[in-house]
């Protein structure tokens, strides 16, 4: 049986991106986003957790990252989980999750809650969609669709 590994997160940038070049010429972006969970514990209290999530990503897609994301951006970031091991400095075998990025939005969240976020200027521009003059209002029955 094959295995399947998938996550979405949305959350906040806690750093600016950091791009970098392998030796083989690929770009990859690394960056952290904080997600924050809302609870009540057993006395009713609310209470709030922050998680930090790492993630990377690879080529195109991270060199838009780090052209647009900035600390504070609020994204929706989904891609596969990895699991990398190394030796750290002191000589003990460490692992660590991340997320390697597949897809990444931007939520506007940090513009909402007063955070720094990119610049809509400096987003490229959204197609224009040709959309029908004549487009009903109110409800749309969805026995008309035809699939």
């Amino acid at each position: 049986m094959r295995g399947f590994s998938k996550a979405i997160i949305t959350g906040n940038l806690t750093r600016d991106p950091e791009l970098r070049t392998t030796p083989n010429g690929a770009s990859v972006c690394s960056f952290s986003v904080a997600v924050n969970r809302v609870y009540r514990d057993a006395s009713g209290e609310q209470k709030e957790d922050v998680s930090f999530i790492d993630c990377s990503a690879w080529g195109k897609l991270a060199e838009m990252i780090n052209q647009y994301a900035k600390k504070g951006s609020g994204v929706l970031v989904s891609g596969r989980l990895d699991q990398r091991s190394f030796e750290g400095k002191d000589g003990v075998r460490r692992s660590r999750v991340e997320i390697v990025v597949e897809d990444f939005n931007f939520t506007g969240a940090a513009r909402e809650n007063g955070g720094s976020n990119y610049s809509d200027s400096a987003m490229p521009e959204a197609p224009a969609t040709d959309l029908p003059d004549d487009i009903p209002e109110g409800e749309i029955d969805l026995s008309d669709v035809p699939f």
